[in-house]
């Protein structure tokens, strides 16, 4: 007889955790499709693209102030208990979106929903990526972007069934549906294991040697982690009880001043590209194109709605696909060069589409030009799955000390919150003004970030918080420069 081993503790509490992807893709997938329904224009009568656009952004600049203040929360209640109280207030805001009498009624809820989503969302990675053994890390801090995506394909495919409905429960039912999901997950989250490192921060070793074993992390790896992230400050647990002792006392200060420690001279570099890079992954036009997909599909002639929300929701269906294979090789790829190629690539496919509208080359409902288009719409969303979507959330969260994780990814994905919320209120308005001139916008924005990251990112993969640093420490402005300097004069003199 073959006996079935469960999974460790900490891949089911990953696992679980990483179901709140699932809400934030929801959202996602809904709210394009759900502005475009005839019963929705019905109850709110039309809008024009200005107001469409504020729409769809208005949960982000509530999501960006909230998630600058998530890290202190997962700090003060630590991971799980800052997860649901996020989660629970996104499904308020979601409750209250479902019943909207009015278009004032529905923004508000936006917003509540919004506050709750930047409670939340940064700190699923780091609660995984404290929970994990460093040889585990990549695939399972990849593991809510995964689901993510199936949020995503949730959440078109359930607007695709709804819109034949021929009443407001069409555009309502989606968030209500989003709203029970949240809520159920709020209650759930609540069962997950401290973080260790958490713990250990405050003093608590015992407890926290208590959650390693739950977690089912060996001792090897534990030791390995807390040396690397020098989160053994206190000896042995008797130090613990006694805060008068000069390392209580410090780890207690560290911990009051870290957000002022996100710009220290040793972590610095590290904040500054978590906030670049976060930002400039919406500047791409990922969410341009994954909340307005309909919108583009019926641009590029696909002029049927149920035809345009159908396109979508294959597209979701593709980005979940390739995001399979990228979770699995998350380790293998590397950061760097996912992050340098994957942008180059995303700029030549938005140069392309730019360039076919800009030439006059897509035609309405005939010709290659429009068809042209449309495949490259999937190849973009697919290529940013596979490069961009993965990869830098991970390289925000790893490359952080163990004392400003918390703050620094809470910054970097309010950094994230605010250029999506630029690309979620201009896209249509760009798209209204000009067929080309957001593709272009969005293809510069990622060819630059490319070249940001060739000069200034290190590659973290497999490495130690040491090792981090070092690679910080040689990859810095000043030498970088300085070595461009010296190659220069080399081949003048020559």
């Amino acid at each position: 007889m073959i006996s079935r081993r469960l999974p460790p503790k900490y891949v089911l509490a990953s696992i679980l955790c990483s179901f709140g992807g699932v809400l934030f893709g929801m959202d996602t997938g809904v709210i394009g499709p759900v502005t475009i329904m005839h019963s929705y224009i019905a109850s709110f009568g039309f809008v024009s693209s200005t107001v469409h656009g504020l729409i769809v952004s208005s949960i982000l600049i509530p999501a960006a102030i909230s998630s600058f203040f998530a890290g202190k929360v997962a700090d003060i209640l630590g991971r799980p208990k800052g997860i649901s109280l996020g989660a629970f207030i996104f499904g308020l805001g979601a409750a209250l979106e479902a019943g909207a009498a009015h278009l004032s009624m529905f923004i508000v809820g936006r917003c509540i929903e919004g506050i709750g989503e930047g409670l939340y969302l940064g700190t699923l990675v780091v609660y995984i990526c404290e929970i994990s053994p460093p040889s585990k890390r990549g695939p399972l801090t990849s593991t809510p972007q995964l689901l993510i995506t199936l949020g995503l394909c949730v959440g078109f495919f359930v607007c695709y069934g709804s819109a034949t409905v021929n009443s407001s429960l069409s555009w309502r039912l989606p968030f209500a549906i989003l709203s029970a999901l949240a809520l159920s997950f709020s209650l759930a989250s609540l069962w997950l294991p401290p973080s260790p490192r958490w713990l250990s921060l405050r003093g608590r070793t015992a407890e926290a040697i208590a959650t390693w074993d739950i977690l089912g992390v060996s001792h090897a790896e534990r030791e390995k982690i807390e040396i690397a992230e020098g989160i053994l400050e206190i000896a042995n647990p008797e130090e613990a009880s006694h805060p008068q002792t000069s390392q209580g006392t410090n780890l207690e200060e560290r911990r009051k001043n870290s957000i002022w420690e996100l710009f220290s001279h040793d972590v610095r570099a590290r904040t500054l590209l978590a906030a670049f890079m976060m930002g400039m992954q919406q500047l791409s036009g990922i969410d341009g194109v994954l909340y307005y997909a309909p919108l583009l599909f019926q641009q590029a002639g696909l002029t049927s709605s149920e035809a345009s929300l159908l396109a979508s929701g294959v597209s979701a269906v593709a980005i979940f696909s390739v995001t399979i294979p990228a979770l699995i090789w998350a380790d293998g790829w590397g950061r760097r060069h996912s992050t340098i190629y994957g942008g180059i690539g995303l700029g030549i496919i938005m140069f392309l589409i730019g360039s076919l509208y800009a030439s006059n080359t897509v035609h309405g409902t005939y010709g290659a030009g429009r068809w042209l288009v449309i495949v490259s719409i999937y190849l973009f969303a697919m290529l940013y799955s596979l490069s961009w979507g993965v990869g830098i959330k991970i390289y925000a969260a790893e490359i952080q000390p163990q004392r400003t994780r918390a703050a620094a990814t809470s910054l970097a994905h309010g950094s994230n919150w605010i250029a999506n919320f630029l690309v979620a209120l201009t896209t249509p308005m760009l798209l209204a003004s000009s067929t080309f001139g957001a593709y272009f916008l969005f293809g510069g924005c990622s060819v630059l970030t490319a070249v940001v990251c060739a000069v200034f990112m290190p590659e973290t993969r497999g490495r130690s918080l040491e090792e981090i640093e070092e690679a910080f420490k040689r990859t810095s402005a000043s030498k970088r420069l300085a070595r461009a300097v010296q190659k220069f004069s080399g081949r003048a003199e020559v």
